[in-house]
């Protein structure tokens, strides 16, 4: 049974991952309703909070429903981040995580996310100093090291959590390798396996089937598979997981009248919390995987990503679920 500092988070859990402009409120809510037993904000940068940036601050809003629910930030100014988790804590969240993974060329060239792979001792200090200015549990989000000559990935995870850090997820890629190749996550068995380890153990990249997500328990023993990717547009692979593993069987996939439902509560909930302009542009990059495998639905799909009114994208929807209702996904 694995445990964030006092939070008990169960048998092998699945972590919605932070993606940036996709692990929004009205996301978090339908993978939660889904199975997704720890989700994440998308990750907020520290600079931004102490500034009052509109954008960063918008995405500490969270909601009882999703508990227990984490804030990522990044940064790589000891005083920002410092300041930014006294922003954080006002929010009310469960768990404060740390970012030190992003490869995005934006991030890194500030020295944070990713970048600070280069900088393990920094690395440490900034958590560290986390730890000390919050009761909350700090937990860490990282790869497996800068590039193949740098994995040091036992020795970072062993350092944090001597500094405190409450649970480790580890993307099973380089910066160097971004999302390219398959995830590696021998390294990661390796920092699970180690005696000197006691902390949970997330394992991330590439948990895209349930045999997946199967293999990295049994197989390589870690303590729960942080989703990403594979729940871009398809909140139910978290319950597919589930059933997976409870029965040995896979779930029949949601039918087109599910899809379509799913779809309009996401458009609706998105509407709701960012207004209709940022609603209809940022939910367009879950519908390619909402109605993914229908034969001759491109001129449906285009209508869906262009139309710059929430009336004709639900107008759309209502088309689409009418002319493929009995489609048979497999």
């Amino acid at each position: 049974m694995a445990k964030i500092g006092n939070i008990d988070v169960g048998e092998f859990p699945l972590l919605l991952a932070p993606m940036e402009d996709v692990s929004d409120p009205p996301f978090r809510a339908l993978c939660k309703e889904q199975g997704a037993d720890i989700v994440f904000t998308e990750f907020i940068s520290s600079e931004g909070l102490i500034r009052d940036a509109a954008k960063s601050v918008m995405k500490l809003d969270i909601y009882e429903k999703e508990r227990p629910v984490g804030i990522q930030i990044f940064g790589a100014n000891l005083e920002s981040m410092i300041q930014s988790v006294e922003i954080v804590e006002a929010s009310g969240p469960d768990i404060i995580d740390i970012n030190f993974g992003c490869p995005v060329k934006k991030v890194v060239s500030k020295g944070a996310g990713a970048g600070i792979l280069k900088d393990i001792d920094l690395m440490v200090s900034l958590t560290e100093a986390m730890v000390k200015h919050t009761k909350l549990p700090i937990t860490v989000k990282t790869r497996l090291g800068w590039d193949e000559n740098s994995i040091k990935i036992v020795e970072v995870a062993e350092r944090l959590q001597d500094v405190g850090c409450q649970a480790i997820s580890i993307h099973g890629r380089t910066r160097a390798q971004m999302y390219k190749g398959e995830a590696n996550w021998e390294p990661i068995a390796k920092v699970k396996n180690n005696p000197r380890m006691h902390i949970p153990v997330f394992g991330n990249g590439d948990v895209d089937t349930p045999e997946r997500a199967m293999e990295m328990r049994d197989k390589y023993g870690l303590d729960g598979a942080m989703i990403g990717r594979a729940s871009i547009g398809y909140p139910w692979f978290f319950r597919e997981v589930k059933h997976f593993f409870n029965t040995g069987s896979h779930l029949a996939p949601p039918t087109m009248e599910e899809r379509v439902y799913a779809a309009k509560r996401h458009l609706q909930m998105a509407i709701d919390w960012k207004g209709e302009k940022l609603g209809v542009f940022e939910t367009r990059r879950h519908y390619t995987n909402y109605f993914k495998g229908i034969p001759n639905f491109k001129e449906y799909r285009m209508q869906m990503v262009t139309s710059d009114d929430a009336a004709s994208v639900f107008e759309v929807f209502e088309e689409a679920l009418e002319k493929f209702y009995d489609y048979e996904f497999s």
